[in-house]
């Protein structure tokens, strides 16, 4: 028989972060200013959806309402074995933080060029969260300048990759 140490250290020894979806348009879009972890309320079937990978954060993006935190335009596929009663693919889902959280996140959104976007989604042992971030919106000048620095470095690494062969 197993004593509680070797039952525990098997529990623990199982992967415990699984990233889901990645929004990489937001790291394009946005300066983070900070990030936050949040847990997010989802149905039974939804959650299956998510283990299957079938979800998208494009266009996403996070709301106040009635002093709840929503993740309003997520996309989460239905799950196929669900029959009749599956939940509409982009309805509001409820994230969950500490009330301090909140209360920061919505001081920080009350000033000027502030928002909240989802950044990523996974699985932190057997619960789905989602990373948000504040984030502060770039200028057009700012995107095209990042553009141009990834262009650079591009072309450098080639050139040192054809000075190796």
């Amino acid at each position: 028989m197993k004593s509680k140490t070797e039952r525990k250290a098997k529990k623990s020894s199982a992967p415990t972060n699984k990233v889901v979806a990645v929004n990489k348009k937001a790291a394009f879009d946005y300066f983070f200013v900070e990030t936050f972890e949040a847990g997010i309320s989802l149905e039974g079937s939804e959650v299956k959806s998510v283990k299957k990978g079938d979800v998208s954060l494009r266009d996403s993006f996070c709301h106040f309402e009635n002093g709840s935190l929503q993740l309003k335009n997520c996309q989460i596929t239905p799950y196929a074995k669900v029959g009749a009663f599956a939940p509409d693919p982009r309805r509001d889902r409820r994230l969950l933080l500490h009330k301090t959280q909140l209360d920061r996140l919505s001081g920080k959104t009350r000033e000027q060029g502030f928002t909240i976007v989802p950044v990523k989604m996974y699985f932190k042992g057997r619960f789905v969260k989602v990373k948000i971030a504040l984030a502060k919106g770039k200028k057009n000048y700012e995107k095209k300048q990042v553009i141009k620095e990834r262009d650079v470095r591009r072309t450098a690494d080639r050139e040192i990759a054809g000075y190796k062969n």
